[in-house]
């Protein structure tokens, strides 16, 4: 409701967006309008966007006539409901033009933001005109001139799958190994630069590389069925040395899933590499066929994961330093680093973001960056960050579930190794995770002294420190109970 009482259409498009969910079910409400958005209701045509030619056929073939039945049951403002794709430099000209009139081409230049004035120009993502006629066939996307080999900072969140990229990129002879490669981690902590990096390397091999979301993957088999050269998009598909797959948790319908099982069934026959990349296992790809689950896991998966303190220091002092030659008056100390690096755990992309928030208060305001500024400059980026209150409860479960042992297990006095160990990671989790006393820990598991927890908190921290397996599954845990 806006200050007057009167309901807005931001706040129809909310109810509208929860019925569609309580109506249709999670599952299906987070694949196909997740990312649907209102732009603009002008006279009474609701105008909604998403981000791919490929999402806005689906739902327009599939979902168009109850999204238009269930925001009628909600006002009467709205007779009729236009989908359109946002364009990749901001929202389309929607608000301005009338229901019967066609899309006008945006003609201005976006401004850009401060933070955006004052960053470097990435360079042109100009593609060889051989790319082009590979790509524009396939409806692949073009490599990111930025993310290579040479620019990604290893540490040891994701040195394995950096040695395994690396391993894939160089094979010699075209050898192909680890087939698929699989990828796992969560946003921003580099999955997708190691894709591109290994379509660089082997692209500059002189081999035939396609990179593909799962969005484009999915629209271009639906348009070659659209226009009846299905066959041929599967024949120059199947032609290529090296597919790279992004994002692909979001693979969705049957048919497509068929032809996404086919399509590695073939290359991985025929001797092509495969490179896929997604935000969780293939045991965890819930809408993905079994057999593909099942193709998918048959190569090498590797998680990426957290970035710890180190590498988070790593990479903002590198990209620091490639800012300077660019400003060269850009000064950030150590101490200011290593606050950020405590601050900002959640990805890369959010380091990024502090590294250009700290760029535009220096070249905006003229004054040096000190830790009160650095608080300031990535408020944003830290205030929704705060960890949620994990119950002992919790931890005991997960730690049991983790281990295979039971939570009554844990309560109990045994003395075995398989039950002392996850005892004490859970005592060691309580101390670090929670505001509960050692006394309070103690009793609730099963009654021990406060003597006995925190002997176990400080045995754990000593083979944290000499045990890096054993440090990143802790880590782990504490992600699982925080998220």
């Amino acid at each position: 409701m806006d200050s007057s009482g009167q309901q807005t259409a931001a706040d129809v498009w909310a109810r509208v967006k929860r019925r569609l969910r309580a109506e249709l079910g999670e599952d299906i409400f987070a694949s196909w309008f997740g990312r649907l958005e209102l732009d603009s209701v002008v006279e009474g045509c609701a105008y909604l966007t998403v981000p791919t030619r490929f999402l806005k056929s689906w739902i327009e073939s599939h979902y168009a006539d109850r999204v238009l039945s269930v925001y009628r049951s909600e006002t009467n403002d709205v007779e009729r409901v236009v989908i359109g794709v946002r364009n990749t430099l901001g929202r389309d000209a929607a608000p301005q033009r009338r229901p019967n009139e066609a899309p006008r081409p945006s003609t201005a230049a976006p401004v850009p933001t401060a933070a955006q004035a004052s960053e470097p120009k990435a360079p042109s993502l100009t593609i060889p005109q051989e790319e082009r006629s590979e790509n524009s066939d396939l409806g692949g996307a073009p490599l990111d001139p930025r993310l290579t080999f040479e620019s990604f900072i290893v540490g040891r969140s994701n040195a394995l799958a950096h040695a395994a990229a690396d391993r894939v990129a160089h094979a010699p002879n075209g050898q192909v190994i680890y087939n698929p490669l699989y990828l796992h981690a969560g946003v921003g902590l580099g999955k997708t630069h190691l894709l591109h990096a290994i379509g660089h390397e082997m692209r500059s091999q002189g081999r035939r590389v396609i990179y593909l979301t799962a969005d484009r993957f999915m629209y271009g088999f639906v348009a070659s069925l659209k226009a009846q050269t299905s066959l041929a998009f599967k024949e120059r598909l199947r032609g290529i040395d090296l597919l790279i797959i992004d994002d692909v948790q979001f693979i969705q319908g049957k048919q497509i899933q068929q032809e996404f099982g086919h399509t590695l069934n073939a290359l991985i026959d025929a001797g092509r590499q495969i490179v896929i990349a997604a935000d969780r296992p293939p045991a965890d790809l819930e809408n993905l066929d079994e057999r593909v689950r099942s193709r998918l896991a048959g190569g090498l998966v590797v998680e990426v994961t957290a970035l710890d303190e180190a590498l988070r220091t790593s990479i903002l002092s590198t990209r620091i330093e490639a800012l300077k030659t660019i400003h060269p008056t850009f000064e950030v100390g150590p101490s200011v680093i290593s606050y950020v690096a405590r601050s900002i755990t959640a990805n890369g992309r959010d380091l990024e973001g502090a590294v250009n928030r700290l760029l535009a208060h220096a070249t905006l305001t003229g004054s040096a960056i000190t830790l009160e500024t650095a608080e300031t400059a990535i408020r944003d980026l830290v205030r929704n960050r705060e960890p949620k209150r994990v119950k002992i409860e919790d931890i005991q479960k997960l730690v049991a579930s983790r281990y295979n042992v039971s939570r009554s297990d844990i309560l109990s006095e045994r003395r075995t190794a398989a039950v002392v160990r996850p005892r004490q990671i859970a005592m060691y989790l309580s101390k670090v995770l929670t505001l509960r006393s050692l006394p309070e820990i103690g009793r609730r598991f099963g009654g021990r002294d406060h003597t006995t927890v925190l002997h176990a908190v400080r045995k754990i921290e000593k083979a944290l420190g000499e045990d890096h397996a054993l440090s990143d599954e802790v880590e782990l845990l504490k992600r699982m109970l925080q998220e």
